[in-house]
């Protein structure tokens, strides 16, 4: 190996004697390569936003599904597919709706099972629970209300504790027709599997899964900074420079107490 001034060279040979004989009486074939690495590159990393996810079943014929990040609880504005990964900071409230589009009337939207991962791999060892059997299993998980085909909810951002710097979201979901008894959308939150009652054919649908992400954990000192992570990140410098301050102003009043005293005068003889 030697190094230029923009790149770094590897060489080395390939050769077809027997590493094990001491003499050849053969013309040994030598093959000499060379591998070429620029000091300095640029590398682009893209994230694809993804499109609504589109199932069809026998009932309820075709209908999409499409799982999406808000800025606020008010759900009034997405955040841009431009943005991925979306960035988040330790504790900051994440606002996602997942919402069901069909042609037939009368469908309710109901959210069985949510996970996080660190992969976009629904099957993942690595794995959070958040939603489970329709139950909350995250305490952050707040539930908003919305229009019976969207599911809104709201949670604290995290991270995996080790090498892992994305967070995808996976769900599985399940239309149903509303106010027929025994749907698993009826059914709502089921502490255990063995609650689970017989499928009702043709009112309910099959399960799917979707997915949305990757979150990734930003930096407070990131320059960056837009929208809520920049209201959290001025906010953050902001109470620093009052306690600053105040210290300073206590300091200095502290100080200011201080008194003076004659000392007393001595005569030598």
């Amino acid at each position: 190996m030697h190094e230029q001034d923009d790149n770094i060279i590897f060489k080395n040979e390939i050769t077809s004697a027997n590493p094990h004989d001491l003499i050849t009486r053969q013309h040994n074939i030598e093959i000499v390569f060379f591998c070429c690495y620029p000091k300095q590159t640029n590398l682009t990393l893209g994230f694809t936003h993804k499109n609504p996810y589109a199932f069809q079943d026998k009932g309820f014929g075709a209908f999409t599904f499409q799982f999406e990040f808000f800025e606020t609880q008010r759900f009034q504005r997405q955040v841009d597919s431009n943005v991925y990964p979306v960035e988040v900071y330790l504790k900051q409230m994440m606002f996602m709706q997942i919402e069901a589009t069909t042609s037939i009337p009368n469908t309710e939207l109901f959210v069985e099972t949510c996970k996080a991962s660190p992969y976009d791999n629904a099957n993942s060892q690595i794995s959070y629970t958040i939603i489970e059997n329709g139950c909350m299993r995250d305490d952050t998980v707040t539930i908003y209300p919305g229009p019976k085909t969207h599911f809104r909810f709201g949670m604290e951002a995290f991270e995996f504790i080790g090498a892992h710097e994305s967070v995808y979201i996976t769900c599985t979901v399940i239309l149903c027709q509303t106010g027929v008894p025994g749907t698993r959308c009826s059914q709502g939150c089921i502490q255990s599997n063995s609650g689970r009652t017989r499928r009702e054919a043709g009112a309910e649908s099959s399960s799917h899964s979707i997915s949305q992400g990757p979150l990734r954990l930003a930096n407070i000192s990131d320059s960056k900074l837009s929208g809520p992570s920049m209201s959290l990140g001025m906010n953050i410098l902001l109470v620093a420079g009052c306690f600053l301050v105040c210290g300073v102003v206590i300091y200095r009043s502290r100080r200011s107490r201080a008194k003076y005293m004659p000392l007393p005068s001595f005569e030598w003889m």
